[in-house]
């Protein structure tokens, strides 16, 4: 047997008024009044509403795209003219630079990479595929801007962090593998000398 809403309106007449309601509401859904509004199908199509004839807008003055800005390509891409990677860091590299590059290292870097960048981190120590260790003379004499564009496009079996990480802490990053590069491969004569003899007293 067959009930509708009208059948159920007339069976009860104090609810009427609420099924026109609804019935009013549902009506308003049964055309896509957007679809059908009048629009530009073709780019830079004529117009007869704006006074110079064009559908396309020109852009406000002063206006910058997304990521225009960005005129430092130093900073933002590693690279200088001609994509030759840079390898000076574009940032103040101090004690504070460090600790903030080491804590990034850790969070996104150390599962693979190593605690001290040998490529033999716990998800390594779990089946997956090594990263080359730090250590290794090619990625010492490897310019600075390597890493920077490592972490930020990608490189190899490891993705792209740029979403993850600021630019700020890329180059942090990179700072810190300088760091844990110096510390597997420093001589004597690199520490000042007023740390010497502390050295050379554990060293016996």
């Amino acid at each position: 047997m067959h009930f509708g809403l009208q059948d159920y309106c007339r069976a009860r007449p104090a609810t009427w008024l609420p099924c026109l309601a609804l019935f009013l509401l549902l009506a308003g859904c049964a055309e896509q009044e957007m679809d059908k509004q009048p629009k530009y199908q073709r780019p830079y199509q004529e117009s007869t509403f704006f006074a110079d004839g064009q559908s396309a807008r020109p852009l406000v003055a002063g206006t910058v795209a997304r990521g225009q800005a960005r005129t430092d390509r130093a900073y933002y891409e590693g690279k200088v003219s001609g994509d030759l990677l840079i390898n000076e860091i574009p940032a103040k590299v101090d004690r504070k630079f460090l600790a903030r590059g080491q804590q990034r290292y850790n969070i996104y870097c150390l599962p693979c990479h190593g605690a001290t960048g040998d490529g033999q981190g716990m998800i390594v120590k779990r089946g997956f595929s090594p990263p080359p260790s730090f250590h290794l003379e090619r990625l010492r004499d490897a310019p600075s801007g390597h890493y920077f564009n490592a972490i930020t496009n990608g490189f190899g079996a490891m993705y792209s962090y740029a979403s993850r990480i600021p630019v700020d802490d890329r180059w942090a990053i990179t700072a810190y593998i300088r760091a844990l590069q110096y510390s597997q491969h420093a001589k004597l004569d690199d520490v000042p000398a007023e740390f010497r003899p502390k050295l050379e007293g554990q060293g016996r």
